[in-house]
């Protein structure tokens, strides 16, 4: 099964989910991530968290949209934070879509030690609700029975 994970900027937490999902669903899911208006570059915060966790990051980078027509997702999942007033992009077509909304860590106030604590949250929450999907035969789902999973999993683990 594929999974595209998209915000704004892919820059952080889109990344962050595509490497959790392909880190969990080794053998089971695909991720990518992506991005309506890519910044160019991940974030700097995001490529340090990533590697004190012992996560190699090479490789990684801030794309667009239309760099995954070909991959053909099964679900897309927005993680953009409309409580934060921004604005999520659109994927278009029949692909069954979530939302995931996730505060933006690379945005935290504070000190180091604040801004690592955003992270870890963040990047706690998308392992738990990648833990949940993995929990359910993700194979045989419909489009829409996928639909309904991922938006469950994000009511039942909050952010």
């Amino acid at each position: 099964m594929k999974i595209l994970f998209v915000c704004t900027h892919n820059a952080c937490r889109s990344v962050l989910a595509e490497i959790v999902a392909r880190k969990l669903g080794a053998g089971r899911l695909q991720s990518a991530s992506a991005g309506s208006a890519p910044a160019g570059r991940i974030h700097p915060l995001t490529l340090d968290y990533l590697t004190t966790k012992g996560i190699a990051t090479d490789g990684l980078s801030s794309q667009g949209m239309d760099e995954f027509e070909s991959f053909a997702p099964d679900l897309v999942i927005t993680v953009c934070d409309r409580a934060a007033g921004e604005s999520c992009p659109l994927w278009m077509g029949d692909t069954a879509k979530a939302h995931w909304g996730l505060p933006d860590p690379s945005h935290t106030d504070g000190g180091p030690a604040a801004v690592t604590a955003a992270f870890d949250n963040v990047y706690q929450l998308i392992t738990r609700r990648i833990e949940r999907m993995l929990d359910e035969p993700l194979e045989s789902m419909s489009a829409a029975e996928l639909q309904a999973l991922a938006t469950r999993v994000a009511e039942q683990v909050p952010a």
